[in-house]
């Protein structure tokens, strides 16, 4: 994990700071963390669990409820939680997954039969993130707890004396080490940094592509990438740039959502938030002839403005992150089509006048929907703002700085959602009793 601290200018913490948060992921990263924390936790304690707790809070338990666990066939936490137990490797963070082989799993699923973890939410805690797993095996106990990102580091505790120390901020995905950014410096350092500086960000082209092409060849989730290059849908929307930026960006959350054991690129800890930050941007630009340094810069571009949004929304929320995220692609696609800083601040205003609102009902399959919503949205507000249409500050939550018009946005996710979040939770947990 890359350490704000260790770098001084606000250019070199902007650099670090997409390093840390736009990262390789294999497997929803909502149970992905919770493994993580079993395979630490298990580690630590040099021996096969006995018993094994694991407390979440409501957002982390929501998001890991009916999401596919890569190489099992399975859903949910109790086969991830086995997994990281007996052959996770800690230090793999979000990619634990991705060498696990079919022997692994026989091993996860005796462990799961015989050594059920007892799965359950954290009380009294204001985190949105928070993990909590507690090993005891001949007498030891050990305790790994990490809250607040994805990235952040977990604290450990062996009988009850702590050996390694966390990242124990309030939940955010943010720290005082990172730089102040507003919409403005994100697009400036988009548009000047030194393009050798910023060409990892074409990983996630690679990756996040790969991840789609993947879906087209099998049958994941509900299949809406595959059905939208089907004959007859094509029929009824016609084979175009614009059905062909849904189909690739619904198609690899769709094998991502359904246990494809394939990596994608996330964002901010969801790998929904980077497909739709990089997919639509790169079908765009690939189509309409973008040079290598366009597409890095509208990549960079869109990236980075996820990163800002969720720097006051924080990382999980009753908001849907493809909100974020598609805003984050209708900036890139705004730059592809030839706009400038004020056209990326009239897409901005499109997406937040139409989107807000989109509740987050926890990773599944189904979030190819959402993400496929979201894009067409992102596509639909840069061609408005490319026609120097956007929404004005008469209009709903809109505001005409788009500083404040994000704000806006975030503090009805973080906020005015939070009973929104309650009543999500309870629905879920309920419906099936």
């Amino acid at each position: 994990m890359n350490r704000l601290a260790d770098v001084e200018t606000e250019y070199e913490k902007i650099i670090a700071l997409i390093k840390r948060e736009v990262v390789p992921a294999v497997g929803c990263t909502e149970p992905v963390i919770v493994a993580v924390c079993a395979a630490l936790a298990a580690e630590t304690l040099g021996r096969c669990p006995e018993s094994v707790a694991v407390r979440l809070s409501a957002n982390m338990l929501k998001n890991a409820m009916g999401v596919g666990i890569p190489h099992t066939g399975m859903t949910g936490l109790p086969i991830a939680v086995s997994l990281g137990i007996v052959a996770g490797r800690s230090a793999d963070g979000l990619e634990i997954f991705k060498r696990m082989t079919d022997d692994d799993v026989e091993r996860g699923k005796r462990f799961l039969e015989r050594t059920p973890p007892e799965i359950g939410l954290k009380e009294g805690i204001e985190d949105k993130l928070y993990v909590e797993v507690e090993v005891s095996a001949g007498g030891d106990t050990v305790r790994v707890v990490q809250r607040g990102s994805h990235t952040s580091r977990p604290s450990v505790e062996r009988n009850g004396e702590t050996v390694g120390a966390g990242d124990m901020a309030a939940d955010e995905c943010r720290c005082d080490e990172y730089p102040e950014l507003t919409l403005r410096k994100v697009y400036d350092f988009a548009m000047t940094v030194p393009l050798q500086d910023i060409e990892f960000i074409s990983e996630a082209e690679r990756l996040n592509m790969a991840a789609a092409e993947v879906s087209f060849e099998g049958n994941y989730g509900h299949g809406l990438g595959r059905i939208l290059r089907n004959d007859n849908e094509i029929r009824i929307m016609g084979d175009t740039l614009f059905s062909r930026i849904l189909a690739y960006t619904s198609g690899a959350c769709d094998a991502r959502m359904s246990g494809a054991t394939v990596p994608v690129m996330s964002n901010s800890g969801s790998g929904n938030q980077g497909i739709a930050a990089t997919v639509p941007v790169v079908v765009y630009g690939r189509e309409c002839g973008a040079s290598h340094e366009q597409m890095v810069r509208a990549l960079v571009l869109s990236h980075l403005t996820v990163i800002y949004i969720k720097q006051s929304l924080g990382c999980l929320s009753a908001l849907c992150g493809c909100v974020v995220a598609a805003t984050g692609s209708s900036c890139g696609i705004t730059y592809l089509m030839g706009g400038g800083y004020e056209e990326v601040t009239f897409a901005v205003k499109n997406m937040v006048a139409n989107l807000t609102g989109m509740i987050c009902d926890g990773a599944k399959p189904s979030c190819s929907l959402k993400v496929t919503s979201g894009v067409s949205t992102s596509v639909l507000s840069a061609m408005l703002a490319m026609e120097h249409r956007c929404t004005t500050s008469v209009e709903g939550i809109v505001d005409d700085d788009a500083d404040k018009c994000i704000r806006n946005l975030t503090a009805i996710g973080r906020e005015g959602m939070n009973e929104t979040d309650k009543m999500i939770l309870n629905i879920m947990t309920t419906k099936c009793k």
